[in-house]
């Protein structure tokens, strides 16, 4: 995703005309259904004016690539201002600026990390250098066009506020320095030079449309990494928020050999990167001679983590690393220099088969070590006996005398990195009204089956390509294949869909087995772990009525203990207990749901529920082609007086009759007129004209009216036209006349000097038409381009 995308001659006219932060602003709020906050936009308007006068150089090109907020694939991080182009040699280069507002700073004590004032006080974090390589290292390591076809990714920060002094060129940062310049208030020409270095001539080739819809590598998953990152290998890069926690866990722990017994409370929801930075901990601390273990309460993630560990690490040394979180009941106080507590909120209070030992797993791994850092979403409790929470474990903390420290993971790193899909999922099951309810067929890939046999079949076939896919389901049937396995569990017999539980052949490593996805999983033994792509059975103890998602406990299998003791609860306290079963079920789910970095499909076996999300889908579909307020009751009238033509209406005609009139000059029969309010001013080059077919969804509904401007100047690169060509045949609009977005592919020609078209692509936004490749001397016209959709 790209907030705003335009030449540099374009994006210096937006500048000059004091637009750029407002259209910086409607595009952020139309893709990402949110408003930006007062001081984001007061950044953006000051950030671009500095920008503006860095790039005001004849020799950086006037169609260089100007990108504004790339949002970098597959995680939720952002890159603030991205200049691509050619250099004197014709290679490709992108140059990414990491720009801040910050006017002074101060060293720590922690690698990397400097503390600055933000809105809300000072606050430690990471160097901007560090930011801007970090962000750059993660882009290469996620997109497989950029290495593939050698474009160059160059790094750099620019802090224009921000005067001379020893901190921020500190020597201390010189590695990432080198790697990504800092530019300070008096570098504007620096800055320039480093520009110039690399973009020479512009962006012909469409480079960060390429890389933007380019070909991602293969996801990198924890449980594949982890015998890598045991043995000192760096194999996720931190950024952000991820290095902020690893360097203060790492420096609480040094402080904590030598003084203070330390805590650290690290909260994140899913795919924040919780289990990576805690295996970062285990091999970092562990290297440093510390005695660190990794615990969790969930077995699963310890047994994926060991099987893929045997061969590579010493089997004395998997069992010393890794540990259940009942294990610390008579421990001595402060035996272990560090236990990092993964999946925190799955903690009980008691441990044991019977739950009959100990007193409170928190407290006694607080005593057993003299640093605890415990990874916790406080929406993930999925059991009656979890009591894992972010204020349990700081009260724990303070009464053992701890230093408590508490931080937050917000990166995102599954589903595809969309923020959006979280509060999406949130705001749809109704555990918390978001106000975020657009979901595109961009944001992320979930679909709706109405076969559970479909939703398996398809989840095969994607497990074939690399076995990170998985069906898994509410425990909502009963376990009787554990007694018989010629029996079969999860049963929908309307579909006459059947399914065994996993566990019985495979135990805790049923998400990596080879032949496991015959069987379907369910939150125990996917929780803390993740896929590729997650099909989802939502069953009968979740439905849709008079409006609201509700929840029944009475449709778990009884066999299920997360619930167990709930129907006792319920004679003694109903509200209590309604209360209790509503948050686990819909937790669970909501865990489920998240599980796939790629996808989530989902089959429900309430038709109404199915209907509610189905609903909640249509309404994000409404996603603005233009950035412009328009009349979405627009109509066509068959005739208005003089006075309004071109004031508030505009001139509606068939496609074929717009582009006779606007492409080659004839007289055409106006059909009607459209009002057209909320454009600005209009003009005679200005018309209205109907979409046809699925092509552009979901810019462009079938059906739509789209208003075009003829005559436009500038660059047409990655915008919206409507084209006439005498001898290609558009299905959608059954003639010789199709609505796309433009794009061109330029080579340079040595012996003119002078760049020449290599083919012109006619591309559609929906994935399941081809795109139309037209050749430079091809007979075709471009009527106009898109301003907006009514």
């Amino acid at each position: 995703m790209i907030v705003y995308q335009a030449v540099k001659s374009d994006f210096l006219n937006d500048v000059l005309n004091n637009e750029i932060e407002i259209k910086i602003e409607k595009a952020f709020r139309s893709y990402l259904a949110r408003n930006a906050a007062p001081n984001e936009v007061l950044s953006w308007a000051n950030s671009m004016h500095r920008m503006k006068s860095v790039l005001e150089d004849p020799d950086i090109a006037t169609d260089a690539g100007i990108s504004i907020e790339f949002q970098i694939p597959l995680t939720s991080k952002r890159i603030d201002f991205i200049i691509t182009g050619l250099d004197g040699d014709g290679k490709e280069k992108v140059v990414i600026v990491e720009l801040k507002q910050w006017s002074q700073a101060e060293l720590t004590s922690m690698p990397d990390l400097v503390r600055t004032r933000f809105q809300h006080g000072y606050t430690d974090t990471v160097h901007p250098s560090y930011q801007a390589w970090s962000y750059a290292s993660t882009l290469l390591d996620y997109n497989q066009t950029i290495q593939d076809e050698n474009i160059d990714i160059i790094p750099c920060a620019y802090l224009h506020n921000y005067a001379p002094d020893s901190v921020i060129t500190n020597d201390i940062f010189k590695y990432y320095i080198d790697k990504a310049p800092v530019f300070l208030r008096p570098d504007a020409l620096k800055l320039r030079e480093f520009i110039k270095r690399y973009v020479k001539y512009g962006d012909s080739r469409n480079i960060m449309y390429r890389i933007e819809n380019g070909k991602l590598r293969p996801s990198k998953q924890l449980a594949d990494s982890i015998g890598s990152m045991l043995m000192g290998n760096s194999e996720f890069i931190m950024i952000d928020d991820q290095k902020l926690v690893y360097e203060t866990a790492v420096k609480m722990a040094r402080t904590s050999k030598n003084g203070k017994k330390q805590v650290l409370i690290v909260e994140g929801g899913p795919g924040t990167g919780k289990s990576v930075v805690a295996i970062n901990l285990l091999a970092n601390l562990t290297k440093e001679g510390m005695v660190a273990k990794y615990v969790s309460k969930n077995a699963a993630p310890r047994a994926v983590y060991t099987t893929k560990l045997k061969g590579i690490v010493k089997s004395s040394s998997i069992s010393n690393l890794f540990g259940g979180s009942g294990s610390f009941i008579e421990c001595e106080p402060n035996l272990f220099d560090a236990l990092i507590v993964d999946e925190a909120h799955r903690l009980n209070l008691k441990s044991g088969l019977f739950q009959n030992m100990g007193d409170n797993q928190i407290a006694e791994i607080i005593n057993a070590s003299k640093f605890s850092v415990f990874f916790i979403d406080n929406d993930q409790r999925v059991h009656i006996k979890d009591i894992g929470t972010s204020r349990e474990i700081a009260d724990l903390a303070k009464k053992s005398g701890a230093q408590v420290a508490t931080l937050k993971l917000e990166s995102q790193f599954r589903c595809n990195g969309s923020d959006g899909y979280l509060s999406w999922i949130d705001n749809t099951l109704q555990i918390a009204n978001t106000a975020n309810i657009k979901l595109t067929s961009d944001t992320f890939d979930f679909r709706i089956f109405d076969d559970p046999n479909e939703l398996r079949r398809e989840i095969e076939k994607k497990n074939q390509h690399n076995n990170k896919s998985r069906m898994v389901a509410g425990y909502c049937w009963n376990w009787e294949s554990a007694g018989n396995p010629q029996l079969m569990d999860v049963k929908i017999p309307e579909h006459n869909f059947e399914m065994q539980w996993n566990l019985k052949n495979d135990g805790s490593n049923w998400i990596i087995a080879p032949d496991s996805v015959k069987e379907i999983g369910c939150i125990h033994t996917c929780q803390g772990l993740e896929l590729d792509y997650v099909g989802v059975i939502i069953g009968p103890d979740i439905r849709y009525e008079n409006g609201g998602v509700i929840t029944d406990f009475n449709g778990r299998s009884k066999m299920d203990q997360s619930l167990k003791g709930i129907r006792s609860l319920f004679k003694e306290n109903p509200k209590e207990a309604l209360e209790t079963a509503d948050r686990i079920i819909k937790n669970t789910y909501r865990t489920l749901m998240t599980r796939g970095m790629k996808g989530c499909w989902v089959y429900y076996c309430d038709k109404p529920l199915a209907e509610h999300f189905r609903k909640q889908m249509e309404l994000s579909a409404e996603k603005p082609v233009s950035n412009e307020v328009v009349d979405l009751k627009a109509r066509i009238e068959p005739d208005v007086i003089d006075s309004a033509k071109y004031i508030d209406f505009l001139p509606f005609y068939t496609i074929k009759a717009a582009c006779g009139k606007f492409g080659e000059g004839e007289e055409a029969q106006i059909s009607g007129w459209v009002r057209a309010d909320g454009l600005g001013k209009l003009n005679k080059n200005m018309f209205v004209v109907r979409a046809s077919g699925k092509s552009m969804e979901p810019r462009i509904a079938d059906g739509s009216l789209c208003v075009f401007r003829a005559n436009v100047a500038g660059s047409r690169n990655n915008k919206i036209v409507l084209v006439q060509h005498h001898s290609l045949f558009d299905p959608d609009h059954s003639g010789n006349f199709t609505i796309k977005t433009y794009t061109s592919q330029k080579a340079f020609d040595q012996e003119t000097g002078e760049w020449i078209h290599e083919k012109i692509i006619l591309k559609p936004l929906n994935s399941d038409y081809e795109p139309i490749i037209l050749a430079e001397d091809d007979n075709y016209q471009v009527v106009g381009e898109l301003v907006a959709v009514l």
